[in-house]
């Protein structure tokens, strides 16, 4: 052994002498200054010395590269370099790479970006690695196909290796991998059609296969929740969708048949479509503006026809649509017009808009090119020596038809959509871990949450906090409870903050939790913005941590619904709207981060109504409050810190509370005993096997009832029910709530109620939160 390696052995080795703590196995540290070593001392990992201590030591830790541990152990291992890293030298050996990774054997989460790799990746060498959940590869220059032995890694949930040069076909034997929920190898040179193997995966929900060189049909991807396959050669069938699915990206490729217009109207959950720049014609189906989650939309560069119409109808969250290059004809609708914030792109058409900024053919084009789409090129040549007059019939007939299918497409959108089977999936947590899709909505979300108009997550000083609370005077006290004080503050820039103070133990860790509290950010949540410690003077441990949190001041939802003393009474439609708010937050609770928190104690005076009339969930289960009071001798949680994510069925207990808050919204009374709940449930059950609307409508708040429709109510108690059900197992998952509240909305919309909001008109309507 040389004598670097002697040096490095004997400083781990001496951190065995610091009290409480447990140094990293000398054999990790070797292999963690050999990997440091064989990237050619990159200047991210100039912080690594030979006396790191690096699973206790913080001073060496950066954004850009860090390990976490567990006791002894490396769990997690970040190294991202700088963006158009060259590639390592020739003498660079990704074999040796891999080879002295598989040595810490208990990696789980593995981040190598931006660092030169290249090479094809050893399939041998990465199957050792048992215990890898999380694997991210991009931005590098690797290349051959995907290796046989990731698929001998049964606890693999995301694969990322954007930005690299992978090629082969997609194999088939991704099928043997049980867990795998998000695979994204963008931007890589993949060819071939993709493997119908994809639809025996039923963890799979994210799927990112953009900038290939991918070709043919689509298999059925009724499981996924994130599709993106822009820029391929695939195509000309459009593929068969989940109801669950969220964004499907397909632009760039060579789709040519019409969109099917039934699949997609039911679903209620799609936010994000993009087909632009294919080769589909026919009708453009107007439904899809009036999709309650829909935010993006468009068709750009197609051959799509039809006739819009001024009155149709746009879904509350749109907020981006290009129709551009078309054969549209009509005029524009009228929510898209008057749409401050919205971004509506529609050139190259032949509407009537009266807006010179965005020009349009005449109308005569979009016929004449309608009719030529549908016309087979032999037909079309032996008709070319006919009279004038002929033409002529040939195209008045031509118009007319395309004119009675457009007809058809919007009467049949205008009518009440058939209510669906209610056999429902249950919980997708069931078949794959809770945190399986907080890659997947990271892929489809990030610049979304990045926008959610609060400020963005970072480390206070003590100064700051003390200026924003008038040095915690007593005035700022909001109150106090087993966790500690609460106080109101605002900060320098004028934003109003909650502050929690909580008292420290000297033996706790705090790496993982602030991890996770920087995530709970969300717009169903009374999002975190940001933490500080207060350290001791002498011996510079940390005494007490502040968690800043947004500040929500326009009372809760209870007071929204049975008292009515925040302002008028909610609509059906505005409690629907907001029942499907706070079911989001809950999804993104259980899935949105790692590890997902369950068991949160949901209370309807706990979900607070921001000045817009979003709800957000005021207090959830963070593991470090628990760990807190138990420190401090207090009961605290039922379960230990580290197993907050492993509750017995923790997300079926947040079910049969989002149940009694739906009670709330449905009676508009106050609950609040067991007993009341139990004799709502029997009231319900009997309403729900009634055979005329009376009996279910006498249930409804009075200030709402007349004006619900009765498929929107039964849809509303009939998942409430299930909610209420004795047995966890019974409860349905939030997804299938999700879908049920989405379809109430929508079978409300469709009725057509005449209800007035009971809002004034200078206050603005209860937001939607389908987001």
């Amino acid at each position: 052994m040389g004598d670097h390696a002697l040096l490095i052995l004997l400083s781990v080795a001496s951190l065995s002498l610091l009290p409480g703590a447990m140094p990293l196995q000398p054999s990790q540290a070797w292999s963690l200054f050999k990997l440091r070593q064989l990237l050619g001392d990159p200047p991210v990992l100039g912080t690594w010395r030979n006396y790191t201590d690096f699973c206790y030591g913080g001073d060496y830790k950066t954004a850009s590269a860090f390990v976490e541990c567990y006791e002894d152990s490396v769990t997690q291992l970040h190294i991202m370099g700088e963006p158009g890293a060259r590639p390592l030298p020739t003498t660079f050996s990704i074999d040796a790479f891999f080879t002295t990774l598989s040595r810490l054997p208990d990696l789980k989460v593995l981040t190598l970006t931006n660092l030169g790799l290249w090479g094809p990746l050893p399939g041998g060498k990465i199957s050792r690695l048992q215990k890898l959940e999380i694997v991210n590869v991009s931005s590098n220059y690797l290349y051959g196909e995907l290796p046989r032995g990731l698929s001998q890694l049964g606890s693999l949930q995301t694969l990322v290796a954007d930005h690299n040069m992978l090629g082969g076909k997609l194999p088939g034997w991704l099928k043997d991998m049980p867990l795998l929920a998000v695979l994204s190898l963008r931007n890589n040179t993949l060819q071939g059609t993709l493997p119908e193997s994809l639809k025996d995966m039923p963890s799979l929900r994210s799927l990112v296969l953009a900038s290939n060189n991918l070709s043919g049909n689509l298999p059925e991807l009724s499981n996924l929740q994130v599709i993106d396959m822009a820029n391929n050669a695939l195509g000309p069938k459009f593929p068969r969708l989940g109801r669950k699915v969220a964004s499907v990206v397909l632009a760039g490729n060579k789709f040519s048949d019409g969109l099917p217009a039934d699949m997609l109207a039911s679903c209620y959950l799609l936010e994000r479509l993009d087909v632009s720049g294919n080769r589909f014609v026919g009708p453009f189906p107007a439904a899809l503006l009036s999709l309650p989650s829909m935010e993006y939309l468009s068709i750009a560069g197609n051959r799509f026809t039809g006739r819009l119409s001024g009155n149709a109808s746009c879904g509350e969250n749109l907020r981006f649509v290009d129709l551009s290059s078309n054969l549209l004809t009509g005029s524009l609708p009228g929510c898209l017009l008057a749409a401050p914030g919205k971004t509506v792109l529609f050139s190259a058409n032949c509407l009537s808009t009266g807006d010179d900024s965005q020009s349009q053919h005449p109308s005569p084009f979009c016929r004449n090119q309608a009719l030529a789409v549908g016309i087979v090129p032999e037909q079309g040549r032996k008709k070319s020596g006919a009279k004038a007059g002929v033409v002529a019939v040939i195209v008045l007939v031509g118009a007319l038809v395309v004119s009675a299918a457009v007809v058809f497409v919007v009467r049949k959108a205008r009518l009440p959509k058939a209510r669906p089977a209610r056999r429902l999936v249950e919980h997708a947590s069931s078949a794959y871990p809770s945190n399986l899709l907080a890659d997947a909505r990271y892929i489809s979300q990030t610049v979304k949450l990045g926008a959610l108009g609060i400020p963005a997550y970072r480390s206070f000083s003590l100064v700051e906090l003390e200026a924003a609370t008038d040095n915690f005077q007593v005035s700022s006290l909001m109150g106090q409870d087993a966790h500690g004080q609460m106080y109101r503050g605002r900060l320098s820039n004028g934003t109003p903050v909650t502050i929690r103070s909580l008292k420290v133990n000297k033996s706790q860790s705090f790496t993982r939790h602030i991890e996770m509290i920087s995530k709970l950010r969300h717009r169903h949540l009374v999002s975190a913005l940001g933490h500080c410690f207060q350290y001791n003077l002498d011996d510079s441990t940390v005494t007490h941590l502040y968690l800043v949190f947004e500040y929500v001041h326009n009372g809760n939802l209870r007071g929204r619904i049975s008292q009515g003393t925040e302002g008028r009474k909610l609509s059906w439609g505005q409690r629907i709207s907001t029942a499907i708010g706070v079911a989001k937050g809950i999804q993104f609770l259980h899935g949105g981060i790692i590890p997902g928190l369950f068991a949160n104690n949901l209370k309807i005076t706990n979900i607070l109504m921001d000045q817009n009339q979003v709800p957000k969930i005021g207090s959830y289960n963070i593991p470090i409050l628990s760990e807190t009071m138990k420190s401090e001798g207090g009961a605290g949680s039922k379960y230990p810190p580290d197993r907050i994510c492993r509750v017995p069925n923790g997300d079926k207990i947040d079910m049969y509370d989002f149940g009694v808050i739906l009670l709330e919204v449905i009676s508009g009374r106050p609950i609040s005993s067991l007993y009341e709940v139990e004799m709502m449930k029997e009231q319900l059950q009997s309403a729900l096997t009634a055979q005329g609307p009376s009996k279910r409508s006498n249930l409804v708040d009075p200030a709402v009832s007349k004006a619900c429709s009765d498929d929107s109510m039964r849809t509303v108690m009939e998942i409430c029910l299930r909610c209420l059900a004795k047995e966890p197992t019974q409860r349905p998952s939030v997804e299938d709530v999700l879908w049920n509240l989405q379809f109430a909305a929508q079978v409300q919309d469709d009725s057509r109620s005449s209800e007035e909001s009971p809002l004034s008109p200078s206050q603005p309507h209860a937001q939607s939160a389908h987001d």
